[in-house]
């Protein structure tokens, strides 16, 4: 019952009148708060809509960037920046390292017999197989240049001077294994000009950390070691793997190799004992020849003298007649 007929059964002036006409005041002081409550309430809660938009939007816009800046840097660097392992300052400290360069023989050639599209086509084929096969292994990426890859391992995470060495080494190994069947798949693609990888490696200090200024920095490696494993690449057989003697001391009991000529490298006194990668001593055969026979032919084949590339050239030829027997 409303206040006014409430206060209408009482004698207007009566105390009994009176406390009715105060409660109905009080009532209405008290509606009035409550509906504001209430008008601040549902200001509040859209607020805290907008508000929690807004946080979703920016927490989406944050992954999407996180994502892209992740495809621009190495899986452990990128880690190593946002689990504050480090400090994003210009800054280096000296670390024996293992440093691989890879490079495509006479790709300038190959660049100029090819339409654009399809050298973009393969060589990103080419560099995705190459980045997946290094990750796979722990190294770190650091940079592509045109066709050449330049990769290290020990920094920012290492498992130690030996099997860094020995990873590196392994991962090259598999890298030529894949070119191999990357040939053969971009052949029947109708691409004649097969890319022909010559690989270097080397084990020894250099300069890591983010080179360049406050606004612009580069995580990558400089030293003389460095400069040693790219002209190890250079001298690398076609398909092949040279590897240095510090590296060499490092994988010898592992990897099979072959002595080949020292050499002599500016800004260094000694020269450099280099080994040609032969493959891992686990996968040799039992015995150092065999005999593929058929059809009153015998090809002996000595597995033990078989060079890296001369081995990759054998597999190639081998998938390839395995290949037209499929289709027959």
């Amino acid at each position: 019952m409303p206040f006014s007929k409430i206060s209408n059964l009482f004698p207007e002036g009566s105390e009994e009148h009176q406390l009715i006409a105060d409660a109905a005041k009080s009532h209405q002081k008290l509606q009035k708060t409550l509906d504001r409550l209430v008008k601040h309430s549902d200001r509040f809660e859209e607020e805290l809509r907008k508000t929690s938009q807004d946080l979703k939007e920016k927490n989406e816009f944050l992954e999407f960037l996180t994502n892209r800046l992740s495809k621009y840097l190495s899986p452990q660097v990128f880690n190593s920046i946002f689990e504050s392992k480090s400090i994003a300052n210009v800054g280096t400290q000296r670390k024996k390292l293992t440093v691989f360069f890879s490079d495509i023989a006479s790709f300038t050639t190959i660049s100029e017999q090819s339409q654009p599209e399809a050298l973009t086509l393969f060589l990103n084929d080419y560099l995705a197989e190459m980045s997946n096969i290094a990750l796979a292994h722990g190294a770190t990426i650091d940079k592509f240049i045109g066709d050449a890859i330049m990769i290290f391992f020990g920094d920012p995470e290492t498992l130690g001077e030996k099997e860094d060495a020995l990873q590196c080494v392994k991962m090259a190994i598999k890298m030529q294994e894949k070119m191999v069947e990357l040939r053969i798949k971009w052949s029947k693609m109708g691409f004649n000009l097969p890319f022909r990888v010559r690989m270097g490696i080397n084990t020894g200090f250099c300069n890591v950390g983010n080179f360049g200024f406050e606004n612009r920095m580069e995580y990558t490696i400089i030293g003389g070691s460095v400069n040693l494993a790219s002209r190890l690449e250079g001298l690398s057989d076609i398909d092949g793997i040279l590897i240095s003697q510090d590296t060499h001391a490092l994988v010898d009991d592992e990897i099979d190799t072959e002595a080949r000529e020292p050499i002599h490298v500016k800004g260094l006194a000694r020269t450099v004992n280099t080994f040609a990668v032969k493959g891992l001593r686990s996968s040799q055969s039992a015995t150092n020849s065999n005999t593929i026979s058929h059809l009153g032919s015998t090809l002996a084949i000595d597995y033990e003298k078989l060079t890296l590339a001369q081995k990759q050239d054998l597999k190639h030829q081998l998938m390839r007649a395995i290949d037209k027997l499929d289709k027959n």
